[in-house]
């Protein structure tokens, strides 16, 4: 049996629940809510956390509550502590080049200016955790970035991020099993 954590990142508070940073958030809102679980703070991982079990994995989902920019603290403590290897890492986030309605996977690289992401990679010392990258689309001027991110989406912005988070959603299966081909040829083709 592996373990695999599953880190959506945004920003605790009323306030940002709604914004396009916290998408991270949604994401793990729905499959909570597919998995009829709720979640529970655990102060000693500075997030929120559900932990379940399928035949062949241990998962758990954390959201951290540290703030974006410190979200490595969560993930790093969470994966030190049950021995999560960063190859065994999800990691889902807000992503300003891609359009709302795409989402994408990826294995590695680099931060692309994302403060979670950046974090992460600091706290983890590894670049090699897998992304599931949830597009926002992007302000059109870099000035606008922190505003927008922390913005609502329109409405059917909205909904074309939920679509996404949806079809993201559908290719766990492949993505613990192994098969992360096979889950970016389907995702990358919608």
């Amino acid at each position: 049996m592996s373990n695999w954590i599953i880190a959506g990142l945004g920003n605790p508070g009323s306030q940002y629940e709604h914004t396009r940073h916290n998408v991270g958030y949604w994401w793990l809102d729905q499959l909570a809510s597919e998995l009829g679980q709720s979640f529970k703070t655990e102060s000693r991982f500075n997030g929120q956390l559900i932990q379940f079990t399928t035949p062949e994995h241990k998962i758990w989902l954390v959201k951290p509550l540290t703030f974006m920019n410190r979200s490595g603290q969560s993930v790093s403590a969470l994966a030190n502590f049950y021995k999560v290897p960063p190859e065994n890492i999800l990691v889902i986030h807000d992503e300003l080049d891609l359009p709302a309605g795409v989402a994408r996977l990826k294995r590695g690289g680099g931060h692309g200016g994302h403060n979670g992401l950046r974090d992460i990679i600091s706290q983890l010392g590894s670049k090699e955790f897998l992304r599931c990258r949830i597009g926002i689309d992007h302000p059109g001027n870099s000035k606008q970035v922190a505003d927008y991110v922390l913005s609502k989406p329109s409405a059917v912005d909205r909904e074309n991020i939920m679509a996404s988070i949806d079809n993201s959603r559908r290719v766990l299966p492949d993505v613990l099993a192994g098969n992360l081909e096979k889950a970016m040829n389907w995702l990358h083709s919608q």
